[in-house]
Formats: C-alpha cells, sequence, structure tokens
C-alpha cells in the first residue's frame, strides 16, 4: 500500500523557505544537499547528503514537531551510492507517511506565533498589513511569512500587535534581517534582549540591532498614487533633498540607537556591532534614498570627470546638513562614540515586494498572479556613470533572488571592533580608504527595484 503514496522532487528553493530557519548551519561544514523530496502535503519531506568527511551518503527524512518546525524522524547514513541513497530516501517517505506508528516530534515553544491572526480592530490596521492579509496579489507574501514565523522568537512579546499596526514596518525589516542571516549560515542566539540579532560564524561573535527611519504623523501610507502625484513625487525627490534632508533624517534614529551604549553590555563586551538600517520614512523612499546614506556616514560626497575616456572620481568633504531648523555634523562614523560601532547595514528593497518575490520562487502563493520587478542595478563597467537597467518576470524558473540581494554593509573605518566581511559574504561591502569610498559588489546589485502585480493573462 505504501507504494502507492506519491512522492515527488522538491525544489530546492522551496526546500530552503521550509526548512533554513530550522537547519543548523554546521550541516554546509560536513555535508552537501543533493536532492529533495516530499510527500504531497509536505508534511513529509526527505533530503540526501553528501558525507563531506566519509564520502558516502545520508538519507533523512523530516516531519513537523508540535510548533510546526521540521525535525528529522529518520536518519540512514552510510549509504554507498546517491542512487541507493535517493531510493532509500523515497521509501521512507511513503513508509512514514502511511505508518500507522507516526513519531511525534516536541518542542516545548508554546505554539507558533500567528501574525495574520486579528489582535486588533480593522480601523487600527497598517495598510499594508491589511493588503498582505486579504489582497491576493500578496498571497506569496502572506505564505513565506507564515512559515518563517514558527521559527522567531518574539523576545518583547508584542510583536503580532506591533506588526499588524504602527510598527508593521520595523516588525517586517526584522524578519527580513531574520531570514537574510539564516540564510548567511549565521548561528543564533535569542538570550538577550538587545541587541536584536546575536550571532556566531567562525568562532566570532557579532551583534545587530535593527533600526528604522520612521514615517511622520502627517503622512500616511498611500497604496495608490495617481499620475499628477507620482510626477510631484518624483520631482520632489531632488539632488537638494538628498544633500540635506534625507541624511538629517538618517542621522536622528542612528543618533538614537547609539546614545544607548550597547557596547557596554556585558554580553557585547569587546564584539562587533552593527546597525542595520531601513528607510520607510516615505512612500517608496528606499527606491532613491541610498547615495545620502553614503554621504552621512562618511562625510563625503562624490562628483566625477573624465580624463579621456577613464573616469575619474572627485570626493567632496561635507561638513554639515542643515535643513529649515535642524543642523548637524556629518560624517557619522566621525562623530565621537561612532567608534563602537563596526558597520551600517542597509537595504534598498527590504519591503513586502521582497517577501512576495521570495515567496513567488518557493513556489508559494496563487499561481494566477504574475510578479515583474522593474529597477536599476550596479554596472560592473568601470568608466559607467549610470546604473543598469533590469527587468525580471518573477518565477521559479526564470529568477534566482537570494534574501541577501541588495544588502550593503558600510564599514567604519574608525571601528575599535572592525567586522570582517568573510563573516557575510554574500552581501556587498563598502569602505572608507583615502578619502574615497572602496566597493566590493557581487555580480548582481540592485540599487531600487518596483515590483508589479497582476494577474496571468490565462488565469
Amino acid at each position: 500500500m505504501h507504494s502507492k503514496i506519491k512522492v515527488t522532487e522538491l525544489d530546492k528553493r522551496r526546500f530552503r523557505a521550509l526548512l533554513s530557519h530550522s537547519r543548523s548551519p554546521a550541516a554546509d561544514y560536513l555535508s552537501e544537499e543533493i536532492a529533495w523530496f516530499t510527500n504531497e502535503d509536505e508534511k513529509k519531506i526527505g533530503v540526501v547528503l553528501f558525507d563531506k568527511v566519509d564520502k558516502d551518503f545520508t538519507s533523512i527524512v523530516l516531519g513537523k514537531d508540535d510548533a510546526n518546525i521540521y525535525g528529522a524522524i529518520d536518519v540512514q547514513p552510510d549509504i554507498e551510492t546517491p542512487d541507493k541513497a535517493i531510493k532509500l530516501t523515497i521509501g521512507l517517505i511513503r513508509w512514514h507517511t502511511g505508518s500507522e506508528k507516526e513519531i511525534h516530534l516536541h518542542n516545548e515553544k508554546k505554539g507558533t506565533i500567528d501574525v495574520f491572526k486579528p489582535v486588533v480592530s480593522t480601523d487600527k490596521y497598517h495598510p499594508f498589513f491589511a493588503r498582505v492579509l486579504n489582497d491576493n496579489v500578496f498571497s506569496s507574501a502572506k505564505e513565506i511569512i507564515t512559515k518563517i514565523m514558527p521559527h522567531f522568537t518574539d523576545i518583547d512579546g508584542n510583536f503580532v500587535q506591533q506588526f499588524q499596526t504602527t510598527g508593521f514596518d520595523a516588525r517586517l525589516w526584522e524578519l527580513y534581517l531574520f531570514s537574510y542571516l539564516h540564510e548567511e549560515g549565521l548561528f543564533f542566539d535569542r538570550n538577550y534582549n538587545a541587541p536584536d540579532f546575536l550571532v556566531t560564524k567562525y568562532g566570532v561573535t557579532v551583534g545587530i540591532e535593527a533600526v528604522t527611519v520612521g514615517r511622520k504623523d502627517d503622512n500616511p501610507v498611500r497604496m495608490f498614487k495617481s499620475p499628477e502625484e507620482l510626477k510631484k513625487y518624483k520631482e520632489e525627490n531632488t539632488q537638494k533633498r538628498l544633500q540635506d534632508e534625507i541624511p538629517i533624517k538618517f542621522g536622528s534614529p542612528l543618533y538614537s540607537k547609539l546614545k544607548k551604549e550597547y557596547w557596554n553590555l556585558p554580553h557585547m563586551k569587546e564584539k562587533a556591532l552593527i546597525f542595520a538600517l531601513a528607510d520607510f520614512h516615505d512612500d517608496a523612499s528606499m527606491t532613491w534614498t541610498a547615495s545620502a546614506l553614503d554621504t552621512y556616514l562618511y562625510g563625503v560626497r562624490h562628483d566625477y570627470h573624465f580624463e579621456g575616456e577613464k573616469l575619474v572620481i572627485d570626493p567632496v568633504k561635507v561638513e554639515k546638513h542643515t535643513f529649515k531648523d535642524k543642523e548637524i555634523p556629518s560624517g557619522f562614523f566621525f562623530q565621537e562614540g561612532s567608534e563602537h560601532v563596526s558597520a551600517v547595514l542597509f537595504s534598498s528593497s527590504a519591503t513586502v515586494s521582497k517577501f512576495n518575490r521570495m515567496g513567488k520562487i518557493a513556489g508559494f502563493g496563487d499561481s494566477n498572479v504574475k510578479l515583474t520587478r522593474m529597477g536599476f542595478c550596479y554596472d560592473h563597467n568601470p568608466n559607467a556613470t549610470r546604473p543598469k537597467r533590469f527587468i525580471i518576470e518573477v518565477t521559479p524558473e526564470t529568477c534566482s533572488e537570494t534574501w541577501s540581494e541588495g544588502l550593503v554593509m558600510h564599514h567604519n573605518p574608525n571601528a575599535k571592533v572592525p567586522v570582517d566581511r568573510e563573516l557575510f559574504p554574500s552581501i556587498a561591502h563598502c569602505y572608507y580608504e583615502n578619502d574615497q569610498l572602496v566597493s566590493f559588489l557581487p555580480d548582481f546589485h540592485p540599487f531600487s527595484s518596483f515590483t508589479f502585480m497582476g494577474k496571468n493573462a490565462n488565469a
């Protein structure tokens, strides 16, 4: 009878979406995944590993525990060939699916955090929470967030309430960082309230505190804009705003975090501290404010000229930023106390659309929803003065986006405890050397993008 139970191959990206938050980073040091399988309801998943030490193969079948997290229920090591391991894995999935004596995995965690179970009245919903909750075009985002939540620890006890209301942006940024840090293969320690993440790799521990630029109360989220409003919005986002107003917006939350002196916490002594910053101060603000962060952190902006056909970058020192009645010094990394901050991590794409795309390529959500991503990415031509345009149809077959894509770490040249970029190899890194910004960028590094959503023509 077990032979009639259907077992199919599982796409690697879906496997990672289902299990990456629960698998130990140590697995990658000892083994390599070579095949993935599942039964029809994904309650039993099988993976075949190549053992890097013994040079043989292992079959593992996983099932869900009390907290809806996958754990091993059957491990068969020392298999001579991959074909034998694959055949055994398929057979074990069928056996465990059809067995009357199902193995029960106990988990002391008291239930899964359900961020989509309403805990406030609908009039208090954040507009984007309401859309993810109710709008089918965000079904991929909703499903992948639901898969992530069993692994997330709500240290403060108010995550759900904030996620559904005024704290939606900040809490989404935390979920994004949580997913990226798992993808990067870091070990977590969630025993402390601050900073938000304490992660370890190669015996080195780093603290990461999530920071957001929030929006003012008189600037509510607008889901839709008329063509006239879009034109005005574009015109208002001028170079002048990037020179002073936006650096001041970045400076306020960074300075507030600096005053908390995380480096004096006993568990942060002699450890690198990273501020992970995201800009939610206005609709689509992430898509155009990144250059102002460079200016504010290092106190320098860059012009350019050509000598023949060669591009030459000209650094211009910036002393201060003045906007309306506020004035702050430029160069956050050169201010008193900032030597305790090793780096500032920034992303221009940590939005609901990011979760929607990551869910889509993992096979979650309504298959009739079409996602198309358009934007600008780094041009590796050394003489390029503008980024390149790109357009990608977001499907499991055509898109290879990762959580790390679009992240850049700005390193503090005066850091007491520098952070080694080898701890975070998947992302872009920026350094300040000889009055110049020096960057190390992945092959594809997006600066900004918009994701257009709709229904497939045949839906």
